[in-house]
Order: C-alpha cells, then sequence, then structure tokens
C-alpha cells in the first residue's frame, strides 16, 4: 500500500494565469496523463472549481469516493476540496472549465442567488446532470474553447470570456434548481446553514444532534424537522454523512495511522472509530485507504 497522501491540485493554468480561469479538453487531459507527477486517474483533490461536459463516449467519474456513470451530455461540477478523479478511454471526448473561489466571486452578481446556497452546500446536490440535446450547452463551451485559445493573439478579450461564462452558468443553474430542496421556510434553511458551518467547527469536538441544537438556541426536535425538509434525513444522520465524509479525506490525504486520525477526530479510543467506520461504510479504515491508494 502506498503511503504517499492524496495530492492537492492546485489551479496552474497553461495560459493567462492571472484570469482565474481556464478551459481545456478531456482529449487535452488525457494526453498529459503521462507527462505529470500525479495521474488525473489517481484520487485527488481540487483547490479550485471544476466545470466537466462530456461530448462523447462512456466512462466514469469519482467525486467524493463515489463513482458517476458519465456519457454524451453529462455534466460533472466539482467544488473546491471536493476528491475527485477520471477513467479514461481513447472513446472520450469533451471540456474541462476550471476556475477558482475569487474568479466565481466576481461574476456572482450575474449569477442566480441559488449559486450561492448550492456552493455553500454541495453536499445538497448530485454533482452530475443530464443535458437536454436542445439546450446547446456544446456549442458555449466549443465556443468558450475558441476564444480561449485564439491563434496569433496574445491578449484574450476577457470580457467575451466573462459573458461566455456566465451564459454557462446560468444555464446549467437553471437545470441544477431543480435539484433544490423546496424549502418553504426561508429561516429554517438560514438555520441549518448556521448548523453546517457550527458543525463544520465542531465536529471533532461533538457528534451529539442535541448539542447542535442547544448551541443553535433551539429543540432537538426542531433541528431534526429542518433536517428532514433540507436534507430528507436526521440531524444524527447528518451528522455522521458528514464525520464519515471528513474521515474518508483524512484517510486518503495523510500518511499518519488511522489510529491518529481517530483521536484527530475526537474519537477517544481507535477501536471505537473503527467500529463508528466500518458501521457506515462496510469497510475498516484501514482497508479503505487501500482501496484509494
Amino acid at each position: 500500500m502506498s503511503t504517499e497522501k492524496i495530492p492537492q491540485i492546485a489551479f496552474n493554468p497553461k495560459k493567462n494565469k492571472v484570469l482565474g480561469v481556464e478551459i481545456i479538453s478531456i482529449e487535452n487531459l488525457m494526453s498529459r496523463n503521462q507527462k505529470t507527477d500525479h495521474s488525473p486517474e489517481k484520487a485527488h483533490v481540487l483547490k479550485f472549481n471544476m466545470i466537466v461536459l462530456f461530448t462523447g463516449g462512456e466512462s466514469e467519474q469519482l467525486v467524493d469516493f463515489v463513482w458517476h456513470k458519465v456519457s454524451k451530455n453529462t455534466v460533472i461540477y466539482l467544488t473546491r476540496g471536493q476528491v475527485n478523479a477520471f477513467k479514461f478511454n481513447k472513446n472520450l471526448k469533451g471540456y474541462l472549465i476550471l476556475f477558482t473561489n475569487k474568479y466565481l466571486e466576481k461574476q456572482l452578481n450575474a449569477l442566480p442567488q441559488t449559486t450561492t446556497i448550492r456552493l455553500l452546500t454541495s453536499h445538497l446536490f448530485s454533482p452530475k446532470i443530464e443535458i437536454p440535446k436542445d439546450l446547446f450547452i456544446k456549442k458555449y463551451f466549443h465556443l468558450f474553447y475558441k476564444e480561449f485559445y485564439k491563434a496569433n493573439e496574445t491578449h484574450i478579450d476577457t470580457s467575451t470570456i466573462h459573458h461566455l461564462f456566465v451564459i454557462l452558468f446560468n444555464k446549467l443553474e437553471r437545470l441544477k434548481t431543480n435539484q433544490l430542496p423546496q424549502i418553504k421556510n426561508t429561516e429554517r434553511f438560514s438555520i441549518f446553514l448556521k448548523f453546517k458551518e457550527l458543525l463544520e467547527s465542531e465536529y471533532a469536538k461533538n457528534r451529539n444532534a442535541d448539542y447542535y441544537a442547544k448551541e443553535l438556541h433551539i429543540t432537538y426536535k426542531h433541528l431534526n424537522i429542518i433536517c428532514k425538509e433540507v436534507v430528507h434525513a436526521t440531524a444524527k444522520q447528518f451528522i455522521d454523512d458528514f464525520i464519515i465524509l471528513q474521515a474518508k479525506r483524512a484517510l486518503i490525504n495523510s500518511t499518519d495511522r488511522s489510529s491518529n486520525i481517530a483521536y484527530a477526530m475526537g474519537f477517544e479510543e481507535p477501536t471505537n472509530f473503527i467500529k463508528y467506520f466500518k458501521k457506515r461504510t462496510g469497510y475498516t479504515p484501514n482497508a479503505f485507504k487501500k482501496i484509494h491508494s
């Protein structure tokens, strides 16, 4: 088993490094496969956001340890911090748009309000979208690609790039809205976001749903109602799913022994962590780490 931790892939465009956005073809990415320190077919953590459009072939793409089947007119969306990997084959074709959080922030005024909600809660949504043939998404990706790599031109028309990005993002967001939870009470959603933020900072100290309810100055029952409305799960289930995802990321992103990770995640005994992890994944921490090494 490899002891190397999962690579953190930074945004490092081949062209216009200050722009904050880049588009490459899947064919180009496959050609880089043998020329880079890390294979895109091995699990890695993205330090940027990415939209992938598949225009040909059939394969799978890994997003946070789940393999998703992809084919023509499939879009995969990943946000910074998510785990990604590809499965390449000779018939696979498409485009990847890579962009930083800073770049996205500059475009937010021209994007739907749902964008902010989804970026804050990517776990609420499937990363996969099937594009209707009549939506012409491929055409806009192709225009973006042609504009970005205009021949014999040293200066990119950034205004055109920005407008094409906004058009693409808006079209994809309209499709994504079908996945938005139908939340009637915006105050409840606001409480849920506070719960998620608190969980992100406190999960190593406490895994008890009642603790978070008290910190939010609401009852355990009220927190459960909110979680069921937003994520269709109890508060406890949401906490467990969140912790398991953090554990998976830690296991493949560290050379530490699983016992050290157990302590770092707030488990008093490594055996408790092993039981907790295996109950919810079917694997021991070491077995899971071996699979993704």
